[in-house]
Order: C-alpha cells, then structure tokens, then sequence
C-alpha cells in the first residue's frame, strides 16, 4: 500500500517531510543525551528503536508485552552520542512482573533529555490517560510519533484529523508522523533529535553499542522464538537464563534455562519428543549466529518454577527488579 502523500503539516509542530536546517556556521560542540522511547503496546517502539539504532537491539514480534526491560541503543558519530532506551508497553499490571515493567517505563519519564512517545493510527488516544497525562507535563521535549501512516488509505485527511486529536493532548510535543517498518520519515525525527541534544561528552565509549552483556541478547533471541511458536498463556510464563556463554574467537557455546510456571505448560514447551524445544533452539541458534557472527552451539533446558512472575527473589534474580 503506497504512503501518504506528505507535505510538511498544517500544524506548525508537525514534522512530516521537511528536515529542518542547523546554523552551518555553529561551532561544532559534542553533543550527548537520553532518548527513551515510550508508550502503549504493539505500536511499533521496537521496530523504531532498531531503525533508529540501525542495528536489532530489540526483539519483535506481534504478541503484547514483548519488550520486558528497558534496552540500550547506541549511536555515536564524531559531534554527538545518542543513548537510545526501548521500554515495556504501559499497561495496568496483573501481577507483580507487570509492575517491575510499568516501572521500567515510568522510569523512562525521570531520566530523558529528549522523550520519544509513540503511538500509531490505529490506537485508542484514551488508552492508558493517566501515564499521558504524565508525559504532557515533561519539561523535556516530547516528539509524539504517530506511527504506521502506511496503514492510512485516501489523500491524508485522515492523517490531519489523527494528528489534530493527539494536539489537543499534548500540545507542546512537536509531532512526527512516520512509518518505521517503511522507514518513512524516519530520516527527519533522527535528525530533530540530533539537534535538541544538549551539550555534553560521551556517556559511554565511542565503540558502545549497548550497556546490555552479550548474555542479555541471548536470552531475548531465545524469548522471541517462544513467543513466535506458541499461543496463549506460555510464552508469557516463560523466563530466560543464560547459564553457560563460553566464547572462543570463531565460537559460542551457550546453556540456557527456560523457566515455566507449571508442568502442564513445560511439557507443552517441549514438545512430543522434544520437537518444539528443539526447533526453537534451531531457529535462536540462527539468529544468534548472526548477531554476534560466529557458530553458535546451544542447549536449552526447561525447568519449572511455580509462580515466577509474582516472586520478589525470583524478579530480583531475573533482573526485573534492582537490589
């Protein structure tokens, strides 16, 4: 389905296709700053941190709640250093993981020189009001990406009655209308962000792609294959443990625990004679190939333990919750 025909907006904080130009006669001063990414789940602030990042920090797959912690990105260029942060979906928490995660994306409002909140065309503008209202009231600049426009058929009224409704809500954020998957206007929100970062050195090594261990990644390549292969409640009752990663210069040997909460759930996870766990380890083992470059033997085990998601210790074990 082709794009919207954009211009740039009606509205004078609306950011479509025009880049806005620097000053070429500044003094270049290195700039450096916190861009966390948040907002509501399934609309598209993974596939835009990648895209932003230009690397697969984050896994992505259809399903809700599929980013658990907040992941770093990092895009360094000689003048400035972007530390990009994905968070979980805003949600209203079940159980005690969920509210490890909500607090991973409130904590996202505390610590942002620039916030990105995404949303889409398609979202509800009331849906989790009382985490928006926090955003209206940043003192940081707030970029409001309205994402998926390749989903807008017709000339774009559409478009300008969706971007009038988010106005009214947060009517100091300048406003992006994007398409991530498409990488549409992608170009612009990076180069908006480069110009209100703040004056500052690096944060981190100018070679840093993240603050994550490698270990953190295989975990999250293993996730998304959970999440890819089974429905319903198993793979959100499922949590990832590198035990082993034994790197040598053309080689990885990894040992992973999946963890279940009950037995009916690990027999499903493995599968008749092992047949599903052995094809999600096919396919991480792929991917983790990729990631970091070299051959990858893994061995994945399931273990279960009743209750997880609802267990102090257990949270605190499994990083969702800092000592």
């Amino acid at each position: 389905m082709p794009l919207p025909n954009l211009t740039r907006g009606r509205h004078p904080r609306v950011f479509n296709s025009v880049t806005t130009q620097t000053n070429k006669m500044d003094t270049p001063q290195h700039k450096a700053g916190f861009v966390n990414i948040v907002g509501n789940p399934n609309v598209g602030k993974s596939t835009l941190m990648n895209r932003l990042v230009g690397e697969r920090m984050s896994i992505i797959t259809p399903k809700a709640q599929t980013t658990r912690h907040r992941i770093t990105g990092i895009v360094n260029a000689p003048d400035y250093q972007i530390v990009f942060s994905d968070t979980p979906g805003v949600l209203k928490p079940r159980y005690k993981m969920q509210e490890a995660m909500l607090n991973f994306s409130e904590g996202a409002l505390t610590d942002a020189d620039i916030l990105l909140y995404v949303t889409d065309v398609i979202e509800d503008p009331e849906k989790n009001a009382e985490f928006l209202a926090k955003v209206a009231k940043e003192k940081v600049p707030v970029l409001l990406v309205i994402n998926k426009i390749d989903l807008i058929k017709g000339d774009g009224s559409d478009l300008n009655r969706i971007v009038a409704e988010w106005q009214t809500r947060l009517p100091m954020a300048e406003i992006f209308p994007i398409s991530a998957a498409e990488n549409f206007n992608t170009n612009n929100l990076m180069h908006r962000i480069i110009e209100l970062l703040p004056p500052c050195p690096p944060y981190f090594g100018k070679d840093a792609l993240t603050d994550k261990p490698a270990r953190f990644f295989v975990t999250e390549i293993i996730r998304e294959k959970i999440l890819e292969n089974y429905d319903k409640e198993v793979p959100y009752s499922t949590e990832v443990i590198v035990e082993k990663f034994d790197e040598k210069e053309s080689s990885i040997h990894i040992m992973a625990v999946v963890y279940v909460e009950r037995d009916s759930q690990k027999g499903i996870l493995i599968g008749r004679r092992g047949a599903m766990l052995k094809k999600v380890g096919m396919a991480a083992r792929k991917d983790i190939e990729a990631f970091f470059g070299k051959n990858v033997f893994i061995e994945i085990f399931v273990k279960v333990e009743p209750n997880w998601r609802n267990r102090e210790n257990k949270l605190k074990a499994f990083g969702y919750i800092q000592n």
